[in-house]
């Protein structure tokens, strides 16, 4: 049976922490309802002394009805040289509600002298006083060992004296921080080997990413004994961020033989973590390990020709087993295994090998003019579908003109006429819109939704501009990528032109044509 090594989760405590993230009191209980599904053990849902959010956040907690996580405040020890009775901070956290706390203290004889400016004495009695007065309040008590391997460095036997002291008073479980993130994965390992040595309550380890080894120092400490990990979703937190637990757990999981979640859970992790990032506001890495959107996207040819020969051969994991998916990339660096292989898994069909000569050669050529199709395969699977003998595209533009007015209120408008040949009949259309792009838009779907209804379902998600070359200003070639979808699917087109409005015309037709053509065999 495999190790049990519990996940706490701190993305609504130290996560918020990060530049950029501000989650309202809604975000906050979203995600830990998710997290919840997921199978967290633990979810630190910030500090209660230290704002009202997060007193609002433990209220609206205690309401709801928690699946399998416990839901934590944070707080730190009782003030020096103060009562631990009348400590604000230990009172918020009783009135918080929660069966359990995580507090905070000084395991570094500098902090406790230079930054607490009190006496190590005394900041052993903080501890002892904090974490007794809350167990017997019925809390169960994490106490989080703050700088504790730049601690064990500077004074191994006062940093081991502080674990000790919480552990003496009640403490159910010791986790080791690494606070500025500084420390290497053996210092990790010999350090909590040590302590595991030197008491006997259960270790968890926290460690932060300055040194971008967040995930590596965690997985040390796992090794060397820690069983419970800390970390947040996506590696969010101060600074460089906190151990990314969407790394984190499939490592120990898929790699260590431990278990983190409950069986069956982990294939519901890269939803969560894009689930947590899209609330958050903030853009997924696309290269981020296990769940980012390129974690299994393969481009080079000779890759994506031994991938079709065996999936393993370029993959440490079956994506499946975290959820997420295999991606194969169209570029100027394909071969025809690239082509093939989209075909195979997005076109719904096959492909002789000459017709995929041909698109991996239009391909190269359009890259150098400024195209891009990694993120386009709607865009692919049209050049693909060109190649059919007999094909006949659903429309054929004749012209367009786009008029765009600013009048005397201040007041900017745009209108669009288009003319499109569509089965052989001439649609004249025009429509305003919020700008040139918009009109364009709705002008081409008015021309279009007589004969192809569906076309009426479909809506502009997404829009994207890049200049490609800064050196030749307001005349410079511009690539503009385009999101459309439906109620069940989304997909991208791409243009590229010296004119922004042509290169938008033809990822917008695109985008159209493919509405029209979806579900039809290549």
């Amino acid at each position: 049976m495999s190790t049990k090594i519990e996940v706490y989760d701190t993305t609504l405590r130290d996560g918020t922490q990060g530049e950029g993230i501000n989650l309202s009191l809604s975000d906050k209980l979203r995600i830990a309802e998710r997290l919840d599904a997921l199978g967290v053990d633990y979810i630190e849902g910030g500090w209660p002394g230290s704002n009202p959010k997060d007193v609002a956040f433990f209220r609206a907690a205690a309401n709801r009805t928690w699946q399998h996580a416990r839901v934590y405040a944070f707080g730190s020890t009782r003030r020096a040289n103060g009562n631990v009775e009348d400590d604000p901070n230990i009172r918020a956290l009783i009135e918080s509600g929660t069966s359990g706390v995580t507090i905070v203290a000084k395991s570094w004889t500098h902090h406790v002298t230079e930054v607490l400016q009190t006496t190590l004495d005394e900041n052993l009695a903080m501890i002892a006083d904090s974490v007794s007065y809350l167990t017997a309040q019925g809390l169960r008590v994490i106490y989080d060992a703050e700088h504790f391997f730049d601690g064990f460095a500077a004074d191994r036997e006062y940093a081991l004296a502080t674990l000790r002291a919480a552990a003496g008073a009640g403490a159910a479980m010791l986790v080791l921080c690494d606070t500025n993130g500084g420390a290497m994965p053996e210092t990790i390992s010999s350090v909590t080997a040590a302590v595991r040595g030197a008491v006997t309550a259960p270790i968890g380890i926290h460690t932060h990413n300055d040194g971008e080894l967040a995930v590596a120092n965690t997985l040390a400490g796992v090794r060397a004994g820690a069983t419970q990990i800390q970390g947040t979703f996506n590696g969010y937190g101060e600074r460089c961020g906190n151990a990314n637990l969407c790394s984190v757990i499939p490592n120990l999981e898929l790699k260590l033989g431990y278990q983190c979640l409950p069986p069956g859970r982990l294939g519901n992790l890269t939803e969560t973590a894009r689930f947590v990032g899209e609330v958050a506001n903030r853009i997924m890495e696309t290269g981020q390990p296990y769940v980012g959107h390129s974690a299994f996207a393969h481009k080079g040819g000779i890759h994506v020709s031994a991938m079709r020969r065996s999936p393993i051969s370029y993959q440490h994991i079956e994506p499946t087993l975290v959820g997420n998916k295999q991606r194969t990339l169209i570029s100027e660096l394909s071969g025809r295994s690239n082509v093939l292989e989209l075909v195979e898994r997005v076109g719904n069909g096959k492909l002789d090998g000459a017709r995929a000569t041909a698109v991996l050669e239009q391909v190269k050529t359009l890259e150098h003019e400024g195209f891009s199709f990694e993120g386009a395969e709607a865009s692919v699977h049209l050049m693909i579908r060109r190649t059919e003998p007999g094909y006949s595209a659903p429309f054929r533009l004749l012209d367009f003109t786009v008029v765009v007015q600013r009048r005397p209120s201040g007041e900017m408008i745009a209108e669009a006429m288009v003319k499109l040949d569509v089965g052989g009949v001439t649609a004249h259309t025009a429509s305003d819109g919020n700008g040139p792009v918009n009109a364009l838009d709705l002008a081409a779907r008015k021309a279009l939704s007589d004969r192809y209804p569906t076309i009426k379902d479909t809506h502009l998600m997404d829009f994207k501009v890049r200049v490609l070359d800064g050196h030749d200003g307001t005349g410079a070639t511009v690539r503009v990528l385009i999101e459309s979808g439906d109620d069940g699917e989304t997909w991208s087109t791409v243009g590229s032109s010296e004119n922004l409005i042509e290169a938008s015309w033809i990822a917008l037709s695109d985008s159209l044509e493919f509405a029209i053509n979806r579900g039809r065999k290549i």
